[in-house]
């Protein structure tokens, strides 16, 4: 059982650090200093939420991932070129962050599709909330640039 705790928190660290990357990046390049504070918010809430995880990681007698997914890596090679092309603007910021997001739920519902003691489903719940009502904030934020840049 602990074997497969560690396995799904060692992938939930690596989304955790994908987020606060990509986040991080995104903070770099947003023009509204709202957003770039939105952003950096968000970076710390991943790398908080990773360090949680990794915490239980070490009391499973595990070694906690330090780096974030091959995926990720595209991924922010992706806004990287996107940004690049599209001037890194907003809209486009909002929509790579929430497709990051996309991909976190994800995770996050396969983590909570695995058998977890309770109190690790707990904190993979509480987790998935937050990230749920990010995610949800972000396609809001995204939803009123669109119509900005209309």
């Amino acid at each position: 059982m602990e074997l497969k705790v560690i396995d799904t928190f060692n992938d939930l660290i690596e989304t955790c650090k994908d987020g606060e990357y990509g986040f991080r990046a995104s903070a770099e390049h947003a023009k509204s200093p709202a957003l770039r504070t939105l952003f950096e918010r968000r970076a710390l809430d991943c790398a908080l939420a990773a360090e949680q995880l990794a915490q239980r990681v070490l009391a499973a007698g595990g070694r906690p991932e330090t780096g974030g997914t091959a995926s990720g890596a595209l991924h922010r090679g992706w806004i990287a070129v996107r940004g690049q092309l599209a001037g890194y603007s907003d809209l486009a910021l909002l929509e790579s962050c929430e497709r990051g997001e996309d991909i976190a739920l994800d995770s996050y519902r396969n983590a909570l599709a695995a058998d977890l003691p309770a109190a690790d489903r707990e904190l993979v719940a509480m987790q998935f909330e937050a990230v749920k009502r990010s995610h949800q904030q972000i396609r809001e934020l995204r939803n009123d640039e669109r119509v900005r840049s209309l």
